[in-house]
């Protein structure tokens, strides 16, 4: 694969930067890890421009300055574990395992977490853990959880993940349908969950098990 130097500095200065992305590991993580990687070969070309793509299974590959936008708005710093709803491409997940500690990520279709893992392991991730299954459910065995991020929209926040966020912790989801979404962020603060709204947003929708999309 060519050097994406380049390419991604590109992307960072012209898509992230003039936008209101200023955390330095944040733009770091982005000019590191090569989104062409997690691209089908044919949209290669199109791998820095800043829109979602298609990855297969009806499913997209979201733009570089909403993975920005997310991930900065976790917040993280140092070695929290963190819950991944929606593996998909594997894009998000490498820049959450870049920064964080331990990412548990559960993908409903088993062909495209074999994708992604294979990716994530070729770049030599041992911090991801990967699940096929619903991920409404969450990992409750594994939690509490940090930080969770769930890249596909919801129509609210569900309960499991509520339940499944530590003291302290940042949930972050797309909520919405066809009409309009927009980011919610829950904050846990001693046990009192402080909710907010921010950024319009578009996410295919959240699915699991008994959906069609996933059988």
């Amino acid at each position: 694969m060519p050097d994406a130097r380049d390419e991604l500095d590109w992307m960072v200065r012209t898509q992230l930067e003039p936008r209101g992305i200023f955390d330095a590991r944040v733009l770091e993580a982005m000019r590191t890890i090569d989104r062409r990687r997690f691209v089908p070969e044919a949209h290669g070309s199109l791998a820095y421009d800043d829109n979602p793509l298609p990855i297969g299974e009806g499913q997209t590959i979201s733009q570089p300055y909403m993975v920005a936008v997310m991930t900065q708005s976790l917040d993280l710093r140092g070695p929290q574990r963190i819950l991944e709803i929606g593996t998909g491409s594997g894009y998000q997940t490498a820049v959450l395992a870049r920064l964080g500690g331990e990412v548990y990520t559960v993908e409903c279709r088993p062909a495209l977490l074999e994708k992604a893992r294979a990716v994530l392991d070729s770049m030599g991730f041992k911090n991801v853990h990967y699940r096929a299954g619903d991920g409404r459910r969450g990992w409750p065995e594994a939690s509490p959880f940090d930080r969770i991020l769930c890249a596909a929209a919801a129509a609210d926040v569900p309960q499991a993940w509520l339940d499944q966020l530590a003291d302290g912790g940042i949930l972050l989801v797309p909520v919405g349908g066809a009409e309009g979404q927009v980011l919610v962020k829950v904050a846990n603060r001693g046990g009192r969950l402080v909710r907010t709204e921010f950024c319009p947003c578009r996410f295919v929708p959240l699915v699991g098990e008994g959906d069609d999309a996933c059988s």
